[in-house]
């Protein structure tokens, strides 16, 4: 990709994070890169190949930082390691884990399919940890694990609105798995 191209992604992503997808024009596009709107053809074919390729590169990085939390852990330990993954890759790609978020409303076609199931994936990864927490006994034995997953990532997903720079995301990580897990340590209690 050329430096030009890599550029134009980059404040793509920035713009679709603080504008939106449809609050960004190509000329927005353009003027971030100092370029006339009809050079930037040059490089892209439509405004959603940008938008596409900020989500694609939201995608890879989410799921990279569940492949790297180590399978021999335990469940509650890779729960842990999973949140700390996450909340990484929003403080270090602020404006496309922003996108990947916010923006995958505006996708279209296969494009959107993909992306949804992309999405989809990575939430069953994180559901696959409960379960396998709950099987396992690490967790409470009534435990839904869907629910669960759903509690963590909102939390996750939501920190872009109020994550501080600088912020020790790893101490964040084991606060937030602190919270969430020890509520669901234990036995079930009849309804």
């Amino acid at each position: 990709m050329s430096s030009r191209r890599s550029e134009l992604a980059r404040q793509a992503a920035r713009l679709f994070a603080e504008r939106g997808y449809h609050g960004t024009s190509i000329g927005d596009l353009a003027e971030a890169i100092g370029v006339q709107k009809g050079s930037l053809y040059a490089h892209i074919s439509s405004k959603h190949d940008l938008l596409y390729e900020a989500m694609r590169e939201g995608a890879d990085a989410f799921h990279a930082a569940l492949d790297a939390v180590p399978e021999r852990a335990g469940a509650t330990e890779r729960i842990r390691l999973a949140l700390r993954g996450h909340l990484r890759v929003v403080a270090e790609q602020l404006d496309v884990a922003t996108v990947f978020v916010r923006e995958w409303r505006s996708l279209e076609g296969e494009r959107r399919e993909e992306i949804v199931a992309e999405r989809r994936r990575y939430e069953e990864r994180f559901r696959a940890l409960f379960r396998e927490g709950r099987e396992l006994g690490e967790l409470r034995t009534d435990l839904d694990e869907g629910t669960a997953a759903l509690l963590a990532l909102s939390a996750a997903n939501w920190a872009y609105t109020w994550l501080e720079p600088g912020r020790d995301t790893d101490e964040l990580a084991d606060r937030f798995h602190a919270l969430l897990v020890d509520g669901m340590r234990g036995y079930s209690t009849p309804a």
